[in-house]
């Protein structure tokens, strides 16, 4: 499948700069996280993109799930090279993103990491996970540890804890984590999340 609908933000994208692509969770569409573009710094590019799979009531999926089954790995290879193929086409072939995604979304998120973290200039993971799958990168990143952010609210029912512990795993192993918890959030994002948002790509985007 190809992605073919986006939102862009009023900035334009200029070489060199990295360009926060927005990855919304199962069953919305791009118009959702787009909503969080008044938290990103000022005067930071950015895209939504739509999930090229429809869930068949009206939302959108970046692969199917099967709940409780763990997802495998190989619904979501195939939507992250259909990520970074609407990158290279519509951004450029060299271009350097910041991947934010909440839930499923998140999760594509890290996997835009494992699958190409010199194009990934940092992270943002919201309500997401790591999948079990290994990713042929891992080791790449291991080395550069990169910088990520993790967000997760404490009264979160939806992402089970095995999912949570292994993230938990993952990234400490694999990367520079920014984790912050939220108590009382639910599966969602609020403001103060975004804030711990912002401060974060303020500081990834000045070279701290």
């Amino acid at each position: 499948m190809t992605i073919t609908e986006a939102v862009r933000g009023p900035v334009p994208h200029s070489p060199g700069a990295p360009v926060v692509v927005m990855l919304h969770g199962y069953g919305s569409h791009e118009r959702d996280l787009a909503g969080l573009s008044p938290w990103l710094p000022d005067g930071t590019p950015w895209v939504a993109l739509r999930a090229p799979g429809s869930t068949g009531f009206g939302g959108f999926e970046w692969y199917p799930i099967a709940l409780p089954d763990e997802p495998t790995g190989e619904g979501s290879q195939a939507a992250v090279a259909d990520i970074w193929e609407w990158v290279d086409r519509e951004l450029g072939p060299d271009a350097s993103v910041i991947p934010l995604g909440f839930s499923q979304g998140g999760m594509m998120a890290i996997e835009m990491l494992r699958s190409r973290p010199a194009r990934v200039r940092a992270t943002v993971m919201l309500a997401g996970f790591v999948t079990e799958a290994g990713a042929a990168a891992d080791a790449a990143v291991a080395a550069d540890r990169p910088r990520v952010f993790w967000g997760r609210g404490l009264s979160d029912q939806v992402i089970w804890k095995a999912a949570v512990e292994r993230t938990d795993r993952w990234l400490t192993a694999h990367t520079r984590l920014t984790r912050r918890e939220y108590p009382g959030l639910a599966h969602g994002v609020d403001a103060a999340e975004m804030e711990d948002v912002r401060t974060f790509l303020r500081e990834v985007l000045s070279g701290d």
